[in-house]
């Protein structure tokens, strides 16, 4: 069921499950890690679409977390969200930023074992055309603190990409975070 949930959400057309190929898997080890890196993606696919859990290691109840594409460190990305957290919901964008904005997810000072979920989608990565464009939907619960956001971004470049990184913004990513890289087929 959620496949079929994420299938309509991913590309604005209907995707079946059977639409969505994993094409690799990452889990932090013991010690965590400054980041996550899904290199060499192959141009078998018509979207990307990451999925995963994480949670941060530094010392307060939520940390930023950020990505890029294709190890660009330019100042080629762009980012729009939308934020509610029980109390009001919230609105921000930035321009020409060296990376992608995901939100506000759980960090080393909120109860243990609490995860924040994301899903990031990346339509046409592999068009030469045009820019990237990208949306992601990031969300926490901290015991009733939570938060969930809707945020799209591009990345102002026209080659394909092959490598998607993850970095907790400052400090590192906690232990069993986990990721997944999923190739969806479809129109």
């Amino acid at each position: 069921m959620l496949n079929t949930i994420l299938g309509s959400l991913s590309s604005g057309v209907t995707v079946s499950a059977s639409s969505y190929e994993s094409i690799a898997t990452v889990t932090v080890g013991s010690g965590g890690s400054a980041s996550v890196s899904f290199t060499s993606i192959p141009a078998d696919y018509t979207h990307l679409q990451v999925r995963g859990i994480l949670r941060s290691t530094r010392a307060l109840s939520q940390a930023g977390v950020l990505f890029r594409l294709n190890s660009d460190t330019g100042s080629n990305y762009s980012f729009h969200a939308l934020l509610g957290n029980g109390s009001g919901a919230f609105a921000n964008g930035s321009a020409n930023q060296t990376y992608i904005n995901m939100g506000e997810l759980p960090a080393g000072s909120a109860s243990s074992g609490i995860f924040g979920a994301f899903v990031i989608d990346i339509l046409d990565y592999k068009d030469t055309n045009k820019y990237k464009t990208v949306r992601l939907l990031t969300g926490q619960d901290r015991n009733g603190a939570g938060e969930i956001s809707f945020l799209s971004g591009n990345w102002r470049n026209t080659n394909a990409i092959t490598s998607i990184t993850i970095k907790e913004d400052i400090s590192n990513m906690a232990e069993y975070s986990s990721f997944a890289l999923y190739g969806i087929k479809g129109a």
